[in-house]
Order: structure tokens, then C-alpha cells, then sequence
């Protein structure tokens, strides 16, 4: 089995653990909730039951005091209590229609309170009616006194039923709960143990990556180094070898066209050889410009964006320091690169008839700009661009190159307005070969 293979086996038991240890703990949620709603029910029922004691005991007492006192307040206090009792036993028998045991002392505790509240209507009757019948209302209250005691104890059968129903659904819940969590405990304890194994799997796997990205790093960096060798060594060449020979074949010509002054052939013969040395000193220049070594970049700068507004007809400005000075010979170079770069694709893709560059120096960067207002760069290519994919255009690749050796950064922005390039880089040369291509 590769190393791959295992490194995914490993990653997926790892969130396989990890889903049923949610589904578990999900599970686990759902019956707390049940368990909080019951005991909710619970306390609900409870309620209701001491709710019909205590407004049974209030008509208890307005009855007593219509009967000692004939105050009419104390009859109203009453019907309005009495009235109350059929809402609050509809609201017990509701809260208790799921459980048959409760439902059957439900119905003993409705009887019960019937006959209470017939009790108590008849001696507030008996009280109206004006009859001084001390031994009826004496008998009555007794009757009152055993038939409360019954419903009493009718009430607390059923608030003791409840709180039973209730420890045995919080025992299950417990139980429940902690058996959910020896499970998820353990789960987790498996899922760490295999995501560390996948850690280490994978960190061998990156660094073996990284050995070889290195091994690629270097590569390319050197690659960059000999194209920069060869761009100045066929400049001189060009510049020293084929110019020498143009212009030793153009003052022969002059020498020959001396002696047939009217020969319109040797005039076009010298005409096309201007062209030729200017062509050359040209190409040569766009290689290697030799401002870059003698002046620095300042004036190679200005040279390029002026030849560039000529060649292309481009309208270019150039907004740059005027006491800029001598930099590194290989940041003066990138600059030169990236401007180069973003110029020939302003010239090539962007169909803009304007670009603006600008230099901008701190006290430890140097900032470029190269801005075009053209059509913008294909999102796709952008997005290539800015994932540090290698598909993203070889001169865009080499840029990037460049700048992250140096330990700069280089940014691209664009939309159907124009593109703008940046390229950051610290004013000490420092090299980053160990990070070309760290995203940004």
C-alpha cells in the first residue's frame, strides 16, 4: 500500500469518527431537549394541580367569611374564585391526557372538587336564604373539611406521580447522556490519534514536496540568471561584432558612392544599412539596455519608456524620482524586467492606447507601477496568476520569479477598466530563493 493511499485511509476513518461522533452527540441533543420538554410537562402539571388547591382553598375561605360575616363582597369573591376551578381541572386533564394512571385520578379529582363546590354552594345558600341553621352550616363545613382533605390527597397522588414519571425520564436521560459520552470520549480520543497519524504522513509527504520544489526553486532561479547572461552577452556581441561590421560596410559604401555620386543604388544601399545599425542598437539595447549597467535604472527607465512610446504608439508617461539613486545591480535589473514585461503585454494584449508608470520610494521599499487602460486580463488567467499556477503565462511566471528571489512581492490587478501591475521590493538587496513561490 503507497504512502498516499494509507494517508487517505487514515484521513477518512479520522471523519467517519468524526460524523458519527456528531450524529451521537446530535442524538444525544435531540433526547436532552425531550428530557427538558418533560420535565417542563412536569413542573406544568404540578402547577395546574396546586393551582386547583389554592383556588379551592380561596373559595374555601370567601365561603367562610360570606357565611360568618353576610358581607355580599365575599359572595362575589367567591363565584368569581369558584369559576375558575372547570378552566384550571380542563387544563390538568390536558396536561395529563398522555398517561392513563393520571388520567383515572383526574377524574376522581374532578368528582371530588364537584362535590366540594356542591358542598360549598349549599351553605352559601343556606346563608341566603336566612335560615339560622348553625348545626346544617356546622355539618356542611364538616362534610367541606373531609372532601377538601380528599382532594388534598387526591392532588398530591397526582404531583407525586408526576415528579416519579420525572426521575425516571431524567435517570434514562443520565444514563443516556453518559454512555453518549464514554462513546464521543472515545471517538475522539481514536480521531486524534488518526488525524495525528495523517499529520505525519502528510508533513513527510510535503516535505519530500518541498525538497523537491526547492530542487525546482533553484533551478529556475539559475535559469533567470543564465537568460540575463546570455541577454548581455549577445547585446555586446551584437552592439561590438554585427554593428562594427555595419558600419565598416556602410563607410565603404559612402567611400564607393564618392566615386558614383549619381548611383541611386549605393544611396539605397546606405539607406538600408542605417536601418540596420539603428535596428540592431536597437535589439541590442532591449536585451541588455547599457544605461542599466552605466547609469542605473533611473535612465535606462526613461530610454525604454521613451523608445517604447515611439515604437508602439502608445501614449506612456513616466513619473519617477529625479534624485533617484544607484540601486543593487539585481533589483535594478528586476525593475527593468518587470517593466519591460508589463510593457510589451500592454503593447500585445491590452489594446489601450495609454499607460502610466510610476516609482515610488520609502525608507526599505521600492514600489513600481505599471498601469494600462485597456481590456483588461481574462479572469481565468488572473485567477492561474494568482494561485502561483505555472499555466499562467510564461512572462507573468518569469516576473513573479524575479521579484520573490529578491524577496518582494508582485501583484496584479485588473478588470474590464485596465490592468495594473505592482511589483514591491526592499531597497537591500535580499535574496529569497527558499520562497519563489510562496502565495502571497
Amino acid at each position: 500500500m503507497s504512502q498516499r493511499t494509507r494517508t487517505q485511509l487514515a484521513f477518512g476513518a479520522a471523519v467517519i469518527l468524526l460524523l458519527l461522533s456528531g450524529m451521537a452527540a446530535y442524538f444525544t441533543a435531540v433526547r436532552q431537549r425531550a428530557a427538558q420538554r418533560w420535565v417542563s410537562h412536569t413542573r406544568d402539571v404540578q402547577s395546574s394541580l396546586a393551582e386547583i388547591n389554592n383556588i379551592s382553598a380561596r373559595a374555601g375561605r370567601a365561603r367562610t367569611r360570606y357565611v360568618d360575616t353576610g358581607d355580599d363582597s365575599f359572595f362575589e369573591e367567591y363565584q368569581s374564585v369558584a369559576g375558575e376551578i372547570s378552566a384550571k381541572l380542563d387544563d390538568v386533564k390536558r396536561l395529563t391526557s398522555d398517561n392513563p394512571e393520571q388520567q383515572e385520578l383526574w377524574k376522581s379529582l374532578e368528582s371530588v372538587t364537584q362535590r366540594r363546590l356542591d358542598l360549598l354552594n349549599q351553605s352559601i345558600q343556606l346563608k341566603r336564604s336566612g335560615s339560622p341553621d348553625a348545626q346544617e352550616q356546622a355539618r356542611l363545613r364538616q362534610q367541606i373539611i373531609d372532601v377538601s382533605a380528599e382532594a388534598d390527597s387526591l392532588v398530591q397522588k397526582m404531583q407525586d406521580e408526576e415528579q416519579q414519571l420525572l426521575n425516571v425520564r431524567s435517570g434514562q436521560s443520565e444514563r443516556l447522556f453518559r454512555i453518549t459520552a464514554y462513546i464521543l470520549c472515545a471517538a475522539f480520543v481514536v480521531a486524534l490519534a488518526l488525524f495525528f497519524l495523517h499529520y505525519r504522513m502528510l508533513n513527510a509527504e510535503l516535505r519530500a514536496r518541498e525538497q523537491a520544489e526547492a530542487s525546482l526553486r533553484t533551478l529556475s532561479v539559475r535559469l533567470l540568471e543564465l537568460q540575463d547572461q546570455e541577454r548581455r552577452k549577445f547585446s555586446r556581441e551584437l552592439h561590438d561584432s554585427l554593428g562594427q561590421y555595419l558600419v565598416g560596410a556602410k563607410m565603404n559604401l559612402a567611400v564607393l558612392g564618392k566615386s558614383w555620386p549619381d548611383n541611386a543604388l549605393i544611396a539605397e544601399c546606405l539607406k538600408l544599412l542605417d536601418q540596420a545599425m539603428t535596428e540592431t542598437r536597437t535589439i541590442s539595447h532591449l536585451l541588455h539596455p547599457p544605461l542599466l549597467d552605466e547609469t542605473g535604472f533611473a535612465s535606462a527607465a526613461r530610454w525604454y519608456v521613451e523608445g517604447f512610446a515611439k515604437r508602439s504608439g502608445i501614449q506612456t508617461s513616466l513619473d519617477m524620482p529625479e534624485d533617484l539613486d544607484r540601486l543593487p545591480s539585481s533589483l535594478e535589473l528586476a525593475l527593468f524586467r518587470v517593466l519591460q514585461e508589463s510593457l510589451t503585454n500592454v503593447h500585445r494584449h491590452a489594446r489601450s492606447r495609454k499607460a502610466d508608470v510610476s516609482l515610488g520610494l520609502s525608507e526599505d521599499q521600492i514600489l513600481l507601477r505599471v498601469r494600462d487602460y485597456g481590456k483588461g486580463i481574462p479572469p481565468e488567467v488572473l485567477d492561474r496568476f494568482r494561485r502561483n499556477s505555472a499555466h499562467a503565462g510564461v512572462g507573468l511566471v518569469g516576473m513573479r520569479e524575479r521579484i520573490h528571489e529578491l524577496g518582494g512581492r508582485l501583484e496584479m490587478e485588473s478588470d474590464s477598466q485596465g490592468t495594473q501591475v505592482t511589483a514591491t521590493l526592499p531597497r537591500s538587496e535580499r535574496r529569497n530563493t527558499a520562497d519563489v513561490f510562496a502565495p502571497d
